[in-house]
């Protein structure tokens, strides 16, 4: 069989399979809502947000819960705020992949790929970092001066499942911990109090 026949099947396979793994948001055309005016498209959402934490990052989102506008668009946003010492804790989006601006300061980053490998770099005022959607990640402020990040999502609801929270206090049996962290039912116990965001 002709080796350009033989690609052109392959391309053709890798396009229909990535057409059907891709967002569905993306496949339907915009239509304005009946009755609606210019400031339907206006978000007032990431103006003026307050710090919220000393210890974790502030997140503020902008996305189809918040801001019907962007339902359906396949896209939406996050302020991130950080004070000295913040961190973001380890967390995955199971629906986007973000992509990170730091607008000030600069922050320690790590992502963990799906063979448990861990990437770490700082990303600085001016400089951006992506997240691949599903990867665990987090991003810390080792400074001393307040750092701030605008975050874009592939997805108008990307969901967030922190880590710590999915763990240890959704409910899932002492142990049922204990044997997936080998790990006695005290240390199960402080992690379930300790206070996270």
């Amino acid at each position: 069989m002709d080796s350009k026949i033989v690609f052109a099947g392959l391309v053709l396979v890798v396009f229909a399979v990535g057409v059907r793994a891709s967002d569905p948001e993306l496949t339907t055309d915009f239509s304005a809502p009946a009755g609606i005016d210019g400031n339907f498209f206006k978000s007032t959402l990431l103006k003026g947000v307050p710090v919220a934490s000393p210890n974790f990052a502030t997140v503020t989102a902008a996305n189809q819960n918040n801001f019907p506008a962007l339902t359906g668009l396949g896209v939406s946003s996050a302020l991130l705020q950080f004070p000295a010492g913040a961190l973001n804790p380890p967390h995955t989006h199971p629906r986007g992949t973000e992509l990170f601006y730091c607008m000030q300061g600069c922050l320690d980053v790590g992502i963990v790929d799906t063979t448990n490998k861990l990437f770490t770099t700082s990303v600085c005022e001016g400089e951006s970092v992506v997240f691949p959607k599903g990867l665990v990640h987090f991003q810390i402020n080792r400074g001393k001066t307040l750092a701030k990040g605008l975050v874009g999502f592939s997805s108008s609801n990307p969901g967030t499942n922190r880590l710590p929270n999915v763990l240890f206090k959704s409910g899932i049996a002492d142990d049922v911990l204990m044997k997936a962290f080998g790990v006695g039912k005290m240390t199960i116990e402080q992690l379930k109090n300790a206070k996270v965001n």
